[in-house]
């Protein structure tokens, strides 16, 4: 899959493009990750399910949507025209379900590439998330990768002990990509009512905070495998993309900065074109894992 430039937008921060159309130009952007999609639909977690931190933000949305089929008929026709590569992100609670949801997906052509969340629970293992153990990681890759053609990245979660074994487990399945990081596991308390503030207790760091712990992750992964890395996890300006690239990443993705700026995408993007004439570079790949 050939990207125009390196940064995309991450899954849940940018809806399904659709509702940044008014707001920035969408064919300028590298490549759009929509909202995570899973077999059946899902009502997600009540309310309260989002949390402001200190430098970003916690969330246990829950992977709302209303299905593979919904997202095939209904959503599908209204962004397949857009002018830039449509990633699927896809969750699931077994192999079984990653795989029919991949494959249904299969069959949109303007769909390139999906994108695996294995931080999903798996209801097989008593709720332990896939992508915590080599194993769990591999079997997805393995049921996605024999019903599904196309580009397929696998997100990877933080919260392991050694993030580099999930990566050669899920590139020696036939990952074509992995993305990383997921977000990290936090939790928020109101000292006011001694309460926990999220309706689950816990859920997703993203934002700013997480940036030297995904630029690190980054790092180790780019030198761990041969299969491209997409970096992400709090970026919020072109330098910080830059660093990410340095680091190893082939592209970026940008999450929370969304909230805050709906053009940070196309901003980013211009900014790395800037960085790389200002000192002497023709092309991205120049800068690729170039750290000293």
């Amino acid at each position: 899959m050939r990207l125009k430039n390196p940064v995309m937008t991450a899954s849940g921060t940018f809806g399904y493009g659709l509702e940044f159309a008014d707001l920035v130009n969408l064919a300028d952007i590298g490549g759009i990750v929509v909202k995570g999609t899973t077999l059946h639909a899902r009502e997600g977690n009540p309310a309260p399910r989002m949390a402001e931190t200190a430098s970003g933000m916690l969330n246990c949305v829950g992977l709302q949507n209303k299905g593979v089929d919904y997202f095939c008929s209904h959503i599908y026709p209204q962004i397949h025209d857009i002018d830039t590569n449509l990633i699927v992100n896809v969750s699931g609670s077994s192999p079984e379900d990653y795989a029919q949801c991949a494959l249904r997906i299969a069959e949109l052509e303007r769909i390139p590439a999906i994108e695996l969340n294995i931080s999903c629970p798996n209801v097989k293992q008593g709720g332990m998330a896939f992508g915590v153990t080599a194993q769990g990681a591999a079997s997805v890759v393995r049921a996605v990768r024999e019903a599904y053609p196309k580009t397929l990245i696998v997100k990877l979660s933080p919260n392991v002990t050694d993030i580099t074994e999930i990566a050669r487990a899920a590139e020696a399945e036939g990952a074509d990509s992995v993305s990383l990081i997921n977000t990290l596991l936090g939790m928020a308390i109101d000292a006011r009512t001694r309460k926990r503030v999220l309706s689950i207790g816990t859920g997703g760091l993203s934002g700013p905070a997480v940036k030297p712990v995904a630029l690190r992750m980054v790092y180790d992964v780019a030198r761990a495998v041969k299969i491209p890395v997409i970096g992400l996890g709090g970026i919020s300006s072109a330098t910080d993309a830059v660093e990410f690239l340095l680091a190893g990443a082939t592209a970026v993705q940008i999450g929370t900065m969304n909230f805050i700026d709906p053009a940070i995408s196309v901003k980013v993007a211009a900014g790395i074109d800037e960085y790389l004439r200002q000192n002497g570079f023709s092309s991205v790949s120049d800068i690729i894992g170039e750290v000293g």
